[in-house]
């Protein structure tokens, strides 16, 4: 008989709590919540188990503040940080998080050293670096989950402009996670339709600025917290393609040596996710303006880099 798979999730705030709650609920395997806070993950694993007979899931979500609980995951996904308040940028969040990503990555290594790590904390792109260098892993077993929420982002605007399925549109985000972000909307269909031919130039540009401003204009309105709903989902979708070995084709943070011009860096590209984590980067045909974008998008995150010393 198969032994279920082993998630940890590591941090309990809104984005880890909703990941295990989606996570749970797709049956993808047993999940260990884990949080730095007394009581957090204990209360919110109990509450998640007790609606495992009403939605009818048998993954087993135990909490825990010790990671010897965490022993032996298949899957780690890194939630832990400080999160976005008003007026915060994702840099702005860059020396504390870098702190205790690259303590909770050492933690998690100790007790699973075969495991893959989805990191989610912000600045992502820095922070999946910062956990490739603590882990000591392979590239292809740390990436990051960035394109698949921006992209969800770009998605959902383009479906409501159009007023059709978001299951039509077919479109993706590159580069950094934040203001750097790169649409390729050279690559981006509404039924099989390039979506340049069904909304304007200036119609187009908006959307792409709302897009890069999504997570901002979540926190301005929750005035306290950031978003979580869609991140969690965005985690449980590349979960899903390395538990299940589905060999999908998402934008995430991966490793480049050489791809996209640039080596040595973690950035946002298309890449087939399966159970050896990223299995390979996918090279898209770019314009020259997504091009530079890109280019402009890896230099940010290079300057970023070198804050933290790498």
């Amino acid at each position: 008989m198969n032994k279920r798979k082993k998630i940890t999730i590591v941090g309990a705030g809104n984005v880890g709590a909703t990941t295990a709650h989606m996570a749970a609920a797709k049956e993808l395997g047993d999940i260990v919540l884990i949080d730095v806070i007394e009581g957090l993950p204990q209360g919110k694993a109990l509450d998640l188990m007790q609606a495992a007979p009403i939605m009818g899931f048998d993954s087993i979500i135990t909490g825990t503040n010790n990671y010897a609980d965490t022993a032996d995951s298949d899957l780690v996904i890194i939630t832990a940080g400080v999160a976005r308040k008003p007026g915060m940028t994702r840099d702005d969040l860059l020396n504390t998080n870098y702190k205790i990503v690259h303590s909770v990555t050492e933690n998690i290594v100790r007790y699973s050293p075969d495991c893959i790590l989805i990191v989610v904390s912000n600045p992502l792109d820095v922070m999946v670096y910062t956990a490739y260098k603590a882990s000591g892993f392979p590239a292809n077993r740390v990436f990051g989950q960035a394109g698949v929420l921006d992209s969800a982002r770009l998605r959902t605007f383009l479906a409501m402009e159009l007023g059709i399925s978001h299951k039509d549109i077919s479109a993706m985000v590159l580069g950094g996670h934040g203001d750097s972000m790169v649409p390729i909307l050279s690559h981006s269909f509404a039924g099989g339709i390039p979506i340049a031919k069904l909304l304007s130039f200036e119609r187009l540009n908006e959307i792409v600025k709302r897009t890069a401003n999504g997570g901002a204009e979540i926190v301005s309105y929750l005035k306290n917290g950031s978003a979580y709903y869609a991140p969690a989902a965005a985690c449980v979708e590349m979960a899903e393609a390395v538990l299940k070995d589905k060999k999908r084709v998402l934008p995430v943070t991966a490793y480049l040596n050489g791809e996209y011009g640039a080596k040595d860096i973690y950035i946002g590209v298309p890449a087939l996710i399966g159970s050896n984590g990223v299995e390979k980067i996918i090279e898209l045909e770019l314009t020259l303006d997504e091009k530079t974008a890109l280019d402009k998008s890896l230099q940010k995150v290079r300057n970023m880099l070198k804050i933290v010393d790498y």
